[in-house]
């Protein structure tokens, strides 16, 4: 396969997987703020933080603003992981390699593409439409998912787009758990009512899953638990790895050179690291370096996998 290729692929799921966690974000806050009674504590910059690189001024402006948060994150052009341009993104890298891709995979992000870009999204975003809006391109942003796994053949381009897919999942996970423990300085023995934690487990789908596998009322360990360790949760960090490595030793497997080795241990070392910590050694001074740690060396990964593959300079 081309490197020309084997990026646009790598990063058609890159942006599909980014704009997915955008959207599970953005629905899960728009929902919750409509019962401020409730969640009187919340408000958009968290997301914000993530998503958009405002500064201290700006998300003072912009995060009790839904209407203005709603613009900045899903079509201001300004904002290079709004919506709109990810979108546009992934539809240039879609388009590029349409030979490569099923028909049904063009349409899925050319359906999207068209929805973002309809002069009349903003108008029904600033208006009682905006949750029917949002979940509409949730929706599709799930149909994306499912067409490519019905659709997709199994070779050399699926393995590259497996790799976009769970090296953005796991980076996002990372970003949303740094985002929301730093919240609570990162310190496990502060115990936090579930209502706090409701927003990253709903953005990351996991909600659920957390109420049928955790019933004690240690909120703040259990859900670091499942949000790194958990094997059955999709977008746990040890979850999300062990699908890098799977897809990467495919990958490598009929061209299978030292230098390649030498990344297959990289990837290797940063999987055993997660698979092998003792959740115990976990605490307020150890868990910031942790996350860092760990993302920059899935950072480190990717961009070597860019260079041996892509023809990155």
């Amino acid at each position: 396969m081309l490197s020309r290729i084997a990026d646009s692929m790598f990063w058609l799921n890159r942006y599909m997987e980014r704009s997915d966690g955008l959207l599970r974000a953005t629905s899960t806050n728009y929902i919750l703020l409509l019962d401020k009674g409730i969640n009187e504590h919340l408000s958009w910059q968290p997301v914000l933080e993530i998503f958009t690189n405002s500064d201290k001024e700006e998300l003072a402006q912009l995060k009790d603003d839904t209407e203005a948060s709603l613009h900045r994150l899903l079509l201001d052009t300004t904002n290079l992981n709004s919506l709109k341009v990810m979108i546009t993104r992934a539809r240039e890298n879609a388009r590029g390699v349409q030979d490569h891709i099923t028909k049904e995979v063009w349409e899925q992000v050319n359906q999207m593409y068209h929805l973002v870009n309809q002069p009349h999204t903003e108008l029904k975003l600033s208006g009682f439409e905006a949750m029917e809006t949002i979940e509409k391109l949730t929706t599709d942003s799930i149909l994306y998912n499912g067409v490519a796994d019905a659709t997709m053949p199994r070779g050399m381009g699926w393995n590259f787009m497996s790799l976009g897919r769970y090296i953005e999942r796991c980076l996002l996970t990372l970003e949303m758990t740094n985002k929301y423990f730093s919240e609570v300085s990162y310190s496990l023995e502060e115990e936090k009512d579930m209502l706090h934690w409701r927003p990253l487990l709903l953005s990351l789908s996991g909600y659920e899953l957390h109420l049928k596998t955790y019933h004690n009322s240690n909120h703040t360990s259990n859900v670091l638990h499942q949000v790194l360790f958990n094997s059955n949760f999709t977008r746990s960090v040890l979850y999300t790895l062990k699908r890098v490595d799977k897809y990467f030793q495919e990958t490598i497997q009929n061209n299978n050179d030292k230098e390649k080795q030498a990344l297959a241990r990289s990837l290797g070392r940063l999987l055993s690291r997660i698979k092998y910590t003792d959740f115990q050694s976990l605490d307020q001074t150890t868990l910031q370096p942790y996350l860092n740690e760990t993302r920059r060396e899935l950072v480190s990964f990717s961009k070597q996998l860019a260079e041996h593959f892509f023809s990155y300079s």
